[in-house]
């Protein structure tokens, strides 16, 4: 008896009391809002140590380019991303059966056109495209539209509009090299693609919750990432401008070929949203308009954040083999429709 008394004193040593309860952790809405404000912070303190160490006119002019591009894509931005959350939320999943044919390489054209007309951002593409396969719609035309989506939607045809005013013909190459590469690109999977090089879902994931929850938590989803990755973009494109040599981009914007292939490296790294990077575009004003093309098709379709998720989503074997197929479209195709139209 002595023994499980002492065991029991022991217990209830090692245990916590009764009143003791785990602390609640925040939501993820919450947790965000509070990363904001602790990088606020920082960059206000960075500021503050950083300033008398910088040139004022640099730091002025970086400071005006990064809130310029902001300021002007972030209501592009947003727009896109409630219109994509209520089509993750409220088209029905048998939509895209009825939509789409049944040959793979009929589907592939069709599913590009449903691309251009309804709007959604890389980052949702991806898990939507992953759905369309679980419910037994072809690779090659989920892939299609998975390319197709972000890049030639309605708002980011707007936003580019805006972001090259008085310049139609860079909003018509973009439509048509982002449609052409994924098209071939979806054409190609149809050729040469293996069902063992990509992971295709057996059902899709079961809805949880009403049609505004997920409206809700889609929208929240698309604006804390897609609005993280505009502000990085900002911060890369006003670097560029402000710390980069004038000279060394001049040189490299004077060789085309290096141009092109330094903006398309560009647009994998700083991986912005297709709403937002036509500004950013827009303000690389050393580079030619056939190189400022390619980095809009390009971004939308491989970066860094996509090559993530295709991974994710779909396996390692199916990126290492579509990834590289799709740059090489991208920056072929864009290089020879600016040729044609800029």
């Amino acid at each position: 008896m002595t023994d499980h008394a002492d065991l029991r004193t022991v217990d209830d040593e090692l245990l916590p009391p009764a009143d003791w309860a785990p602390r609640r952790r925040l939501d993820p809405g919450a947790r965000a809002a509070a990363g904001f404000a602790a990088l606020a912070v920082a960059l206000l303190l960075a500021r503050a140590w950083a300033a008398p160490h910088i040139d004022a006119r640099a730091l002025d002019a970086w400071a005006t380019i990064f809130v310029a591009i902001c300021v002007q894509a972030l209501p592009f931005l947003v727009f896109g991303v409630i219109l994509s959350a209520a089509i993750t939320a409220f088209v029905p999943s048998a939509f895209w059966r009825r939509a789409l044919p049944r040959r793979p390489g009929a589907a592939v054209p069709v599913a590009g056109a449903l691309g251009a007309v309804l709007p959604g951002c890389e980052c949702a593409s991806v898990p939507v495209a992953s759905g369309l396969m679980a419910r037994g719609v072809a690779p090659a035309a989920a892939l299609t539209f998975l390319l197709a989506a972000p890049a030639v939607n309605p708002v980011v045809l707007v936003a580019t509009a805006v972001a090259f005013p008085g310049s139609p013909e860079m909003v018509a190459a973009r439509f048509v090299a982002s449609l052409l590469v994924a098209v071939l690109a979806g054409w190609t999977w149809t050729l040469l693609g293996k069902d063992g090089w990509i992971r295709v879902p057996s059902r899709p994931d079961a809805a949880s919750g009403t049609r505004l929850d997920a409206f809700r938590q889609a929208m929240r989803h698309d604006i804390m990432h897609a609005g993280g990755f505009l502000v990085v973009g900002g911060l890369a494109a006003a670097t560029i401008n402000v710390l980069v040599p004038p000279s060394w981009v001049d040189r490299v914007a004077d060789v085309p070929w290096l141009a092109i292939l330094v903006l398309a490296l560009l647009a994998v790294l700083m991986s912005i949203c297709s709403e937002a990077d036509a500004f950013v575009a827009a303000s690389l004003g050393q580079f030619s308009p056939t190189a400022k093309l390619v980095f809009l098709v390009v971004g939308p379709m491989v970066d860094l954040k996509l090559i993530a998720l295709q991974t994710g989503f779909f396996g390692r074997r199916f990126a290492v083999r579509f990834v590289p197929l799709t740059l090489a479209l991208a920056i072929g195709v864009g290089t020879l429709v600016g040729g044609v139209l800029l």
